[in-house]
C-alpha cells in the first residue's frame, strides 16, 4: 500500500536537489585540499607530554553513532559546520586508556560545551570516572555554565569548578508538544489516523489539542522515576544529603535571593560545586598536578583527547582475535532502505548483520540498540536477519541504550537475550498510521478531482480524495494484525501469555527497572555486560575472544577522501579559512534541506509504524 501522494514527491524531488548540489559544492572543495595535501602531509601530529592532563571535552550532545555518511561529516568539521555530537565511547576509551598510562596525571573534565545526553549515556560515562578515579589520579571538573547532563557527570569528579558568572542549571526531567488539531480543521485537511494502543500517544498532535490523560500517566510515571535516579546518582556522588538537589532546583529563586541574587553563590553553599574560580586560577591548579605547558608558561601541559584517543588506539592496534564477539550499533529511527549512520536502515542494518553471520570468526553478536522505532517493515527485515544469525548458531544479545522503544524494542525482543539500563526508555509497544488528505481544502479554493477505475480501489490513496470508508476499514484492519503480530512474537520470545503482554503493551512506556519487572527484558546492565554475556552463550572463554565493531564500509574513493581529511586536519590545515562563510541563501538553502529532509523521512512501504515519544526534555 504504497502513498502516492504528489506533495510528498514533490518534496522529495526538491530534497535531493538540494542534497545533490550540496555534495557537488563539497566535491569542488576537495579540490581545494588536493593542492594542498603535500604541504599538510608534512605536519606531524602532537606528541603526548611525559607529563600532562589528559583534557575531555564533550560537546553538544551524547550518542552512540555519529549522524551522517563519514565523508560529509568530516568535512562538515574541516569546515566548521559539524552538528556538535560526543562519541559515548570515545569518552570511555579515553579514561581507560589513561588510567594505567604514567604520563597522565590528571583529568581535565571541561564541560561547558555538554548540552545533553540520555541518562543511561551519562550513567556509563559516570562509571568510567569513577574507574578511573581508582588510579589515585584526580578528575577536575570545570564549566561556566553546568547543563543538567553536564553536571551529573561533574558530580563524579574529585573537585567540581565553576566560573563565579556561571549557573548549575539542572531543571528535572518532562516532556513536551505542539498539538496542531485546530489548525489541521482550519486548513480543512483530513488527517486519517490509524492505530492499536490506549498508550500509543505518537499521533495525538494530529488528533488532539492537549495530552491524552493515557500519556500523562505513562510519562509522569517515567520522568518521576528518572529524576529519582538522576537525583540518587549526583548526590551520592557528591555525598550530599538526599533531598539537597531537589530542595534547591524547587526552590532556586529563594536560594539565590539569600545568596544576595548570586546563583553560583548559592550553588557553592548548597555544596553543589566546591568552589568559585576564574579560568586562570583553575590553570593554576591543574599545573600542580601536570606543569607548565612547555610553550606557553601560562597553560598547563595538556593532551586533547581526541588526539590522544587517536593515538592510544592506533599503538594499541585492534581488539579483535580467532574468535570475536561483534559489536553493531542501530541507533536512531528505523526508516526503510538503505540509511547513513545516526538512522537505522533496514537494508543497511541487514547487510551489517549478514557481514557478521559471513564472518567465520564472529562467534556472536550484539546489537547496540538506541532508537524510537520507525517503519514496522524495516524492523521486521532487521528481525529476520536477527533470526538468520541464531539459526547459524551465533547467539544474539541486544544491548539497550538510552532509547529501544516501539520499533527499537521490536528489534530487541528478536535477540536471544535483552539488556537494558535502569535508565533506559523501552515498551511503547503499539502501531501505527497515518494518511492526510486536503480534498476539502481544494474544494474550499475552487479545484476538484474527478475520474474512472474499474474497482473502488484506484486513486484510495491519492492526497486530493476523501479516503472511503473500505479503505479506512482496510487501513485499519492492517494496524490491528500488526499489533497484533508484534504482541505475539514478543509473548513467544518472552514466553509470556499474549494476554498478559497486550496489558503492558498498549503504546505504554517503560523504564529499564519496569521493564525487568514486566518481563519486557532479561537483565539490568552495560554494553560490556552484553558482551560478556553473548560471549558466554556462545561458548568462548573469558579472556579468549576478542570484540569487532562492524560498521558501514566506505567505498576505496570514500576512504582515500576520508585519509586526505585527515591529513589536512592533523597538519592544523583549517579549509573554512579560505572558503567563504555561507550567504543568506546558502544558509536558506540548507535550512530547508534539514526541514525536507525530515518531512520526508517516514518511508515504510505499507505506510505502518511502531515509533515511540520519547523525549525527555
Amino acid at each position: 500500500m504504497r502513498s502516492s501522494n504528489i506533495i510528498v514527491r514533490i518534496v522529495s524531488s526538491v530534497w535531493r536537489g538540494l542534497d545533490g548540489a550540496r555534495k557537488v559544492l563539497h566535491l569542488l572543495l576537495l579540490l581545494v585540499l588536493f593542492l594542498v595535501f603535500f604541504g599538510a602531509f608534512s605536519g606531524t601530529p602532537a606528541l603526548i607530554p611525559h607529563r600532562a592532563a589528559l583534557l575531555i571535552q564533550p560537546v553538544g550532545t551524547l550518542v552512540d553513532q555519529m549522524d551522517g555518511d563519514a565523508y560529509d561529516r568530516a568535512l562538515a568539521e574541516l569546515l566548521g559546520e559539524a552538528v556538535a555530537q560526543t562519541l559515548v565511547q570515545d569518552v570511555v576509551d579515553a579514561f581507560e586508556f589513561a588510567k594505567n598510562d604514567d604520563r597522565i596525571t590528571a583529568v581535565h573534565l571541561d564541560l561547558s560545551g555538554l548540552g545533553g545526553g540520555g541518562l543511561s549515556k551519562l550513567r556509563t560515562i559516570a562509571g568510567a570516572i569513577e574507574d578511573f578515579r581508582t588510579s589515585g589520579k584526580p578528575v577536575i571538573a570545570t564549566a561556566d555554565i553546568y547543563s543538567q547532563a553536564a553536571y551529573h557527570l561533574a558530580a563524579h569528579a574529585d573537585n567540581v569548578y565553576m566560573h563565579p558568572e556561571g549557573l548549575v542549571f539542572v531543571r528535572g526531567y518532562g516532556g513536551y508538544r505542539t498539538y496542531y488539531k485546530d489548525a489541521i480543521d482550519k486548513l480543512r485537511l483530513d488527517w486519517n489516523v490509524f492505530r492499536v494502543g490506549t498508550h500509543k500517544s505518537f499521533v495525538e498532535p494530529y488528533t488532539r489539542m492537549d495530552m491524552s490523560p493515557e500519556d500523562r500517566e505513562s510519562r509522569t510515571r517515567l520522568i518521576d522515576q528518572f529524576w529519582a535516579m538522576y537525583l540518587d546518582d549526583v548526590e551520592t556522588a557528591r555525598g550530599l544529603t538526599a533531598g539537597t538537589v531537589d530542595e534547591f532546583v524547587q526552590n532556586m529563586v529563594a536560594h539565590a535571593s539569600a545568596a544576595g541574587g548570586d546563583i553560583a553563590v548559592a550553588a557553592r553553599e548548597a555544596g553543589l560545586v566546591d568552589e568559585l574560580l576564574g579560568r586562570a586560577e583553575i590553570r593554576e591548579i591543574l599545573k600542580g598536578y601536570a606543569g607548565e605547558d612547555k610553550n606557553d608558561s601560562t597553560l598547563y601541559a595538556a593532551v586533547h583527547s581526541n588526539d590522544y584517543i587517536r593515538q592510544m588506539r592506533l599503538l594499541h592496534g585492534g581488539e579483535a582475535m580467532d574468535e570475536n564477539v561483534a559489536v553493531i550499533v542501530a541507533a536512531g529511527e528505523i526508516l526503510d532502505g538503505s540509511q547513513p549512520s545516526g538512522t537505522v536502515g533496514g537494508d543497511s542494518t541487514a547487510l551489517l548483520l549478514r557481514r557478521a553471520l559471513a564472518d567465520d570468526s564472529v562467534k556472536a553478536v550484539v546489537l547496540r540498540v538506541d532508537s524510537p522505532g520507525g517503519s514496522v517493515f524495516a524492523s521486521e527485515v532487521i528481525a529476520q536477519e536477527i533470526e538468520a544469525l541464531q539459526e547459524a548458531g551465533k547467539p544474539v544479545v541486544a544491548s539497550m541504550g538510552s532509547v529501544a522503544a516501539s520499533g527499537g524494542y521490536w528489534i530487541s525482543v528478536a535477540t536471544d537475550k535483552v539488556f537494558a539500563s535502569p535508565a533506559t526508555v523501552t515498551g511503547s509497544i503499539g502501531v501505527f498510521g497515518m494518511f492526510p488528505t486536503y480534498q476539502r481544502t481544494m474544494q474550499a479554493i475552487g479545484i476538484s478531482t474527478d475520474g474512472v477505475g474499474t474497482t473502488p480501489w484506484v486513486g484510495q490513496l491519492r492526497p486530493d480524495r476523501e479516503m472511503s470508508d473500505d479503505m479506512k476499514a482496510l487501513f485499519q484492519l492492517i494496524v490491528n494484525d500488526t499489533y497484533d503480530d508484534f504482541i505475539g512474537g514478543v509473548a513467544d520470545r518472552r514466553q509470556m501469555d499474549k494476554g498478559a503482554v497486550d496489558a503492558i503493551a498498549q503504546g505504554q512506556v517503560w523504564s529499564g527497572n519496569d521493564a525487568l519487572a514486566n518481563g519486557l527484558i532479561d537483565e539490568l546492565g552495560t554494553l560490556d555486560d552484553a558482551i560478556r554475556a553473548a560471549a558466554d552463550l556462545a561458548g568462548l572463554a573469558d579472556g579468549q575472544y576478542g570484540q569487532k565493531r562492524i560498521e558501514a564500509q566506505l567505498s576505496p574513493t570514500e576512504q582515500m577522501i576520508l585519509d586526505l581529511l585527515a591529513v589536512a586536519q592533523g597538519s592544523g590545515f583549517e579549509i573554512s579559512k579560505i572558503v567563504d562563510r555561507p550567504n543568506a541563501y546558502q544558509t536558506f538553502a540548507n535550512g530547508l534541506q534539514r526541514l525536507l529532509s525530515g518531512l520526508t523521512k517516514f518511508n515504510d512501504p505499507r505506510g505502518i509504524y511502531s515509533h515511540c515519544f520519547c523525549a525527555l526534555d
